[in-house]
């Protein structure tokens, strides 16, 4: 092999050979022996002794034959790009010197789990050094990897004129005489390049900036209006009310004192926030995860530590949301009905449940498609998912009809929601007509869907692997994301909101004994639920078996809601004590408000900040607070932004453009039935509102 091809491989190996995707690290099986390790510590100094030869290295003595195949056009301005690089070093260039500064090394601390080297990827990628009018040499950052027991990767620059496939040939080349070590193909994977190219902006791209451009604008113009035109507030035009950031903050801001106001439900405030909070603190930790740490040997400790449940079982945070989402349909759909005397206007209620739900989903599938890559540029941009944002290609018009529970995958619990309140009707007139019988019904009905998830476990062999915390492929698409296994949440609130409408106006006079032994039981319900699994994560093994963990799964799905129901009944009759002073505090109810938007692009933000790391970080708890806490920061504040130019305006012009209620029901008391407020309707538009517990309409208007 001539000097040239031994002086390149050898560049490239010293450049790359780092970061291991945190899906393809095992780490049950880290270790690297003696021998690999030796290796592996070679490459450094080779490295170094390969530096001193570049100055001369010349196009002319080039070796084109590639693994015995005649190299391409491609192949020719590659070597080409190469020549001139090298001659770059040997006059010690700035531009070449920045390319090989740029490059990865074999990553310190292999043994405690590093295997990530990321170089430098701002300094790759700005590299642009002119050789002709039509040509210039533009970095190109990849990652080659390189697998013993685990897989390293490690970060390569070089022109942008070289493909991956001419790599993995010099890459290969060198591996086989220098370190003994036969690679096959894919060492530099295409996908895992990087240029400052980029693409000009589609259609779909143009078309969202234009959008949230005229919605700013509108934003802007409207609060103008509204602070120096109309300064009487009762005057203002119903669009300039809607578009106002002053007339919405004023009611995102505006504080209620708890028990202040009979209807309303001061705790769910609290508990939509507390449950949000978990969702985003969970998310966090899968995204993360895929992110480059130094010590992935603790990953496999950590799964066992009891910290860890709170996060491997985050979904009863949805639950929670499902069971929230049942309890204030019936209050708020009992309560219409009896005032109509049984009359429910079922088109209306689709309707406006799906004008209140569609403009926010509708914005954020082009968000994630689009303008998300143009934020989150980054080495590891690839590598960090959750979900695949191509879906939503081919399925985005499926997403806002809420047929299927995918496309943005956080938003399948949209789609669930939405197919369970289609359905909802026929328990609500059920309810209406028969009452305790209906609820009987439900009841069974809750049972035999709950065997039907037992059913489904068994027969397809469905597991929870303890070691990586949760469910996957098949299991979660057929199992997790499926609207019949999150219907028993759904039910048990139907049936808690419907013991609560029918005692609305009853005094339980409870003593000590009964109201300690309700708490003691909702919170062991709660705690065997998060930690059952804790044991057998202790005992090494790798998953329970399918029938525990059916057991399992299946009953949390009751169990989890039904310690919500003491939770609920106990604040709203007295017998709440701290719990009830944290859940209703005031401090909730901006955050409340806010809780839709804030679902909806959460994901965004962690996304952008872990799409955009440049170097490996450290897997701690404490860690991953300081990445929480900085995530749901920028949360509440994009949620902020969302409300005042989307979710508030067209939830107030929905409003106004919404026809009223014809029916002239009997005054009724108002402590018949505690609701929460909003802002901007009255009270007799019931019909109106259609709940869904991330949307602060829908969590409080009865």
């Amino acid at each position: 092999m001539d000097k040239f091809k031994i002086i390149v491989i050898g560049t490239l190996l010293f450049c790359g050979l780092t970061q291991v995707c945190c899906y393809q690290f095992e780490p049950s099986g880290s270790s690297v022996s003696n021998e690999e390790y030796q290796r592996l510590m070679e490459l450094r100094p080779f490295a170094v002794q390969l530096m001193q030869q570049f100055g001369n290295i010349t196009q002319t003595n080039l070796d084109l034959r590639l693994d015995n195949r005649l190299p391409s056009q491609q192949d020719l301005l590659c070597l080409a790009d190469m020549a001139q690089l090298m001659s770059g070093l040997s006059s010690r260039s700035y531009w070449a010197l920045r390319m090989i500064d740029s490059w990865g090394s074999i990553p310190s601390g292999i043994l405690y789990g590093n295997f990530f080297d990321m170089g430098n990827y701002d300094e790759c990628i700005k590299t642009n050094k002119a050789i002709t009018d039509s040509h210039s040499i533009r970095g190109k950052y990849c990652f080659a990897k390189i697998s013993f027991r685990a897989t390293l990767k490690i970060a390569v620059c070089f022109p942008s004129s070289c493909s991956a496939d001419l790599m993995d040939t010099f890459i290969g080349q060198i591996a086989n005489r220098l370190l003994n070590v036969t690679l096959t193909n894919n060492i530099v994977d295409e996908a895992t390049c990087s240029t400052a190219e980029r693409e000009p902006f589609d259609g779909v791209t143009i078309l969202i900036i234009i959008i949230l451009s005229v919605l700013a604008a509108a934003m802007i113009l409207a609060t103008l209006c509204d602070y120096f035109i109309y300064r009487d507030q009762s005057k203002l035009p119903i669009i300039i009310k809607a578009f106002s950031a002053r007339a919405n903050s004023r009611a995102l801001f505006r504080l209620v004192e708890p028990k202040s106001n009979p209807n309303v439900i001061d705790c769910l405030h609290g508990m939509r926030c507390m449950s949000l909070i978990w969702v985003i603190f969970g998310h966090q930790y899968l995204i993360s995860l895929a992110t480059p740490k130094t010590n992935y040997v603790s990953l496999n400790s950590w799964f066992r530590t009891f910290f860890a449940n709170f996060i491997l079982h985050g979904f009863f945070s949805v639950d929670t949301f499902f069971f929230l989402s049942g309890l204030l349909l019936v209050m708020i759909a009992l309560r219409s009905l009896e005032k109509t005397k049984g009359k429910m206007n079922i088109p209306m209620m689709y309707l406006h449940r799906y004008l209140r739900l569609t403009p926010v989903l509708g914005v954020a599938i082009p968000m994630y498609m689009k303008l998300l890559p143009l934020m989150s540029d980054g080495p590891v941009t690839g590598r960090v998912t959750f979900g695949d944002f191509d879906v939503c290609k081919r399925t985005w018009y499926l997403s806002l009809l809420y047929v299927q529970n995918y496309c943005l995958d956080h938003t399948w619990y949209l789609a669930v929601d939405m197919q369970l309140y289609i359905l909802s009707p026929i328990f609500l007139i059920a309810l209406y007509k028969w009452g305790k019988k209906a609820a009987g019904g439900i009841f069974v009905l809750m049972l035999l869907l709950c065997g039907c998830l037992f059913a489904t476990m068994m027969t397809n062999k469905y597991q929870f692997y303890l070691e990586m915390g949760g469910m996957s492929g098949e299991a979660l698409t057929k199992v997790y994301h499926a609207t019949h296994t999150h219907a028993a949440p759904w039910l048990i609130g139907l049936l808690c909101g419907y013991f609560l409408h029918l005692n609305r106006n009853r005094t339980f006079k409870l003593n000590h004994s009964v109201i300690w032994l309700g708490w003691i039981v909702s919170l062991a319900l709660m705690f065997v639920s998060l930690f059952a699994l804790y044991p057998a994560t202790q005992s090494g093994a790798a998953a329970l078996t399918t029938l525990e963990q059916s057991f399992y799964y299946t009953l949390t799905r009751i169990a989890w809601p039904l310690s919500l129901c003491w939770v609920v009944f106990a604040c709203m009759k007295g017998y709440g004590g701290l719990a009830d002073s944290f859940l209703s505090s005031p401090m909730w109810q901006p955050l409340s408000r806010l809780s839709y938007s804030a679902y909806i692009f959460h994901v965004y933000i962690e996304l952008v900040n872990d799409k955009r790391v440049r170097s490996t970080g450290y897997l701690s708890n404490y860690d991953m607070m300081l990445s929480f806490w900085g995530s749901f920061g920028f949360t509440v504040l994009m949620a902020y932004v969302m409300y005042i130019i989307l979710e508030g305006p067209f939830g107030a012009l929905e409003g106004s453009l919404m026809p009223k209620s014809k029916a002239k029901p009997k005054p009724v008391n108002d402590k018949e039935l505690p609701v929460a407020e909003i802002p901007r309707n009255t009270a007799n538009e019931v019909e109106k509102a259609t709940p869904t517990p991330l949307y602060e309409e829908g969590a409080t208007k009865l």
